[in-house]
C-alpha cells in the first residue's frame, strides 16, 4: 500500500492540496484562493496535486472534501456558497484529471475523520465537529462512524432555521445558523455596527470604507485588543453558542471541535463561545461537561482527512 496520499480541500475562499503520509503529516503544500468556474476549480486542483507529488511515485490516490451537499456518487448536488457546485460530478472529474482514483466527501465530514483519526477528537466514538469559515459545516461521529444519513447529505447544520425572520442565508432561506454565524455572518454584523456608528476602530482600519469590514478585519481588530473587534466577537460568539447547544442537546456527543478558518482566533472566539455554550445546555449542572475544542489540526484538517479518506481506495 501507499504510504502517502492526495488530501484537497476545496472551501469557498481556499482551495488548499497536500501530499499526507500515513502519520497524517503534510509532506507538501500548496494553497490559492477558489477559482470562480468548476472547470477552472478542477484545473487548479490538478496543478497543485502535481505540484506537491513530484517526484513522489507512490502516490495513487486522493481525496477532496468540498462544500456542499454531496451523493454517493460523488455528484455535489447543492452548494449555496459555491455556485460551480450545482450537479457537479467533481469526482469523476478530479479522478479524470489527476488521472488515478479520487473519493469525494462533505468537506465537514473530512475534517472530522482527520479530527477523530489524529486531532481533538481522537478516540472518541461520538464527536461533533463544526467547521466556521464562509458558511458552516457538520462532521457528525456515532458510535465511530461518520453519519450521512440516506443520501448523502447529513449533517448541514448551518441550514437549520434560529429565526424565521432573520438574516437571509446564501441559500436563499431566512435565519439560518449560517446567516448568523458563519464568517461571512461576520462581517457582515461588523458592517451593520459600524453604519451605526458603534466600530469606530474598525472604520479607521478600513480606511472609512464600511464594505471592506470582514471578519478577519473584526479578527485583526479582537487581536490588537481594541474594544470594537472584542465586543463583535463576544456578540458573534453568542450566535455561535447558540446553534452548538442545540446540537448538543440533540445528539449529546462527548465533544465538540470547532475548524475552519475562524479557529485561526483561539481563545480569543473559543472563550466566549464556551462561557455562552455552557448555561444553554439542558440539563448541564446535571451531566457531564461537553467540551468545547479548537481542531488539533487547525486549516489542515481538511487536506488531512482527505488523505485518510484516500486510502480507503487503496485498502
Amino acid at each position: 500500500m501507499s504510504n502517502s496520499t492526495i488530501g484537497i480541500d476545496i472551501g469557498g475562499t481556499h482551495l488548499r492540496v497536500g501530499v499526507v503520509d500515513a502519520a497524517g503529516e503534510i509532506l507538501d503544500g500548496e494553497r490559492v484562493a477558489t477559482p470562480a468556474s468548476l472547470s477552472e476549480i478542477v484545473a487548479a486542483t490538478a496543478e497543485l496535486a502535481r505540484k506537491v507529488s513530484r517526484d513522489r511515485e507512490d502516490v495513487r490516490a486522493a481525496g477532496a472534501g468540498a462544500a456542499g451537499m454531496i451523493d454517493a456518487n460523488g455528484v455535489i448536488r447543492y452548494a449555496p456558497n459555491l455556485t460551480a457546485f450545482i450537479d457537479a460530478p467533481l469526482q469523476a472529474l478530479l479522478a479524470d484529471a489527476l488521472g488515478y482514483p479520487v473519493r469525494l466527501d462533505n468537506d465537514a465530514n473530512v475534517a472530522a475523520i482527520a479530527e477523530v483519526t489524529y486531532g481533538a477528537a481522537r478516540g472518541q466514538s461520538n464527536a461533533l465537529v463544526i467547521t466556521l469559515g464562509t458558511g458552516i459545516g457538520g462532521g457528525i461521529v456515532a458510535d465511530g462512524n461518520v453519519v450521512r444519513g440516506a443520501h448523502g447529505f447529513a449533517a448541514e447544520v448551518g441550514h437549520f432555521q434560529i429565526d424565521p425572520n432573520g438574516p437571509l442565508c446564501a441559500c436563499g432561506q431566512r435565519g439560518h445558523w449560517e446567516a448568523l454565524a458563519s464568517g461571512r455572518a461576520l462581517g457582515q454584523l461588523a458592517r451593520e455596527r459600524a453604519a451605526a456608528g458603534d466600530a469606530p476602530n474598525l472604520v479607521a482600519r478600513v480606511g472609512g470604507d464600511h464594505a471592506a469590514i470582514t471578519g478577519v478585519v473584526v479578527g485583526e481588530s479582537a487581536r490588537a485588543g481594541e474594544a470594537d473587534g472584542l465586543a463583535l466577537l463576544h456578540e458573534y460568539a453568542a450566535r455561535v453558542a447558540i446553534g452548538l447547544a442545540g446540537l448538543v442537546n440533540i445528539l449529546d456527543p462527548s465533544i465538540v471541535v470547532i475548524s475552519g478558518g475562524l479557529v485561526e482566533l483561539g481563545e480569543l472566539l473559543l472563550e466566549p463561545v464556551c462561557a455562552e455554550f455552557g448555561s444553554r445546555i439542558e440539563g448541564a449542572d446535571h451531566r457531564p461537561a461537553v467540551p468545547v475544542v479548537a481542531a488539533a489540526l487547525g486549516d489542515n484538517a481538511g487536506v488531512v482527512g482527505a488523505a485518510v479518506l484516500a486510502r480507503e481506495l487503496l485498502a
